[in-house]
């Protein structure tokens, strides 16, 4: 039975043992790798695959074009909306299903009414999927981005700043930005949630933000080419539809009108696959299984403890937050993390940067953290 994030959790170290392997035993890859790389791609659930399968093969014997068909998509649509609105703690008129963050950044900086001169506002700690969108609206319509540092991001707002756009968990360093310094400034702030959604609590009201861009591969453990983006309800007018199409319309016999949706669904990166949507409920319900709380809580503070393990044998950790991602530096990257792979624990280096960084999440073990700590530390 699916539990909700206000549901009953485990109350004792025994418990907590008992449902992280029950969850652990939901993924097979655990049966061959320490699975420290879900910041870049999460670990694929066995029922995710077997609902997946399920979907296709149902399309394969019954067809894909009947209304039933149609009619059972936009059904299997709306609990995925649902269900990841509350994830957000908002209400599913404030998400649209994307293809990835990017999507969600794109669909906000596209769709928002910039012009030359406008300032973006963002940080030195910022993934490519969120930089590139930004460039795009720098070359096309003149807007000037100024790149802050990103423990500074909310003292830098001016008054002709138009937008703030940041990572809400840096992907370089598992740093959190100052969500409550972005919330009180003047101008509206675009979350880029990719190492935040599935991770640790997400609760759009509290932080405070316009918009808020996931991935649905990464923590949510979902297919690739999934994702999600928050609009406060206040703002969905304040966006033009970046692509809109058959989905986005109210109206659909009426197109050359343009009659939108209501609600963030207009912003919808079209209808996704019936197998991604299955995988995806299937997901949610393999990580809600031991109650979402439990994942959200466990994650986090297991990173913080491969943190302490690994600084108490010498290395030096970059300076992070209460997030699932573990930085520390090497002096090469790229073959540390060959050689741990070797040693059998899946993390990933980051280019240009000292860093080879940990992903942790809820399914990891106390005992691949020591592993990890003590093989990277040996002398290689």
């Amino acid at each position: 039975m699916r539990k909700s994030r206000t549901g009953a959790r485990p109350t004792d170290d025994r418990a907590a043992l008992l449902a992280a392997g029950d969850l652990r035993s939901a993924f097979p890859v655990l049966e061959r790798v320490a699975y420290l790389n879900a910041g870049s791609v999460g670990p694929v659930p066995r029922a995710a695959v077997e609902a997946a399968e399920r979907e296709l093969l149902t399309e394969l014997e019954e067809g894909r074009a009947s209304k039933a068909q149609f009619d059972r998509l936009m059904e299997m649509g709306d609990e995925l909306r649902e269900r990841i609105a509350a994830l957000f703690a908002a209400s599913p008129g404030e998400i649209a299903l994307t293809g990835a963050t990017t999507d969600g950044v794109n669909a906000v900086v596209g769709g928002l009414d910039l012009q030359a001169g406008d300032e973006i506002l963002t940080t030195d700690e910022e993934h490519p999927g969120l930089l590139a969108p930004l460039a795009s609206a720098r070359e096309r319509r003149g807007v000037e981005i100024r790149v802050v540092p990103f423990d500074e991001i909310a003292d830098e707002v001016r008054p002709d700043t138009r937008l703030v756009a940041c990572s809400h968990v840096s992907w370089r360093t598992g740093r959190v930005v100052d969500t409550a310094a972005l919330a009180s400034c003047s101008a509206p702030v675009l979350l880029d949630g990719a190492q935040g959604l599935g991770a640790m609590l997400v609760n759009v009201s509290a932080l405070g933000c316009d918009f808020y861009a996931a991935s649905g591969q990464k923590w949510l453990c979902g297919p690739i080419g999934s994702g999600y983006l928050y609009v406060r309800a206040a703002r969905i007018s304040d966006l033009a539809p970046l692509a809109p199409g058959y989905g986005s319309l109210s109206d659909p016999l009426h197109a050359l009108d343009l009659p939108l949706r209501e609600g963030a669904g207009r912003f919808d990166a079209g209808m996704p696959p019936g197998h991604h949507v299955a995988w995806a409920l299937a997901a949610l319900d393999t990580l809600e299984a031991p109650d979402f709380d439990f994942v959200l809580e466990r994650g986090p503070a297991l990173a913080g403890r491969l943190a302490e393990l690994l600084a108490a044998r010498g290395l030096t950790v970059a300076p992070r937050g209460t997030s699932t991602l573990v930085s520390w530096e090497t002096t090469d990257p790229a073959g540390e993390a060959l050689r741990l792979l070797d040693a059998g624990y899946l993390v990933r280096n980051l280019p240009g940067t000292p860093y080879v960084r940990a992903s942790v999440g809820a399914w990891t073990s106390e005992e691949e953290l020591e592993g990890l700590a003590a093989e990277a530390a040996a002398p290689s």
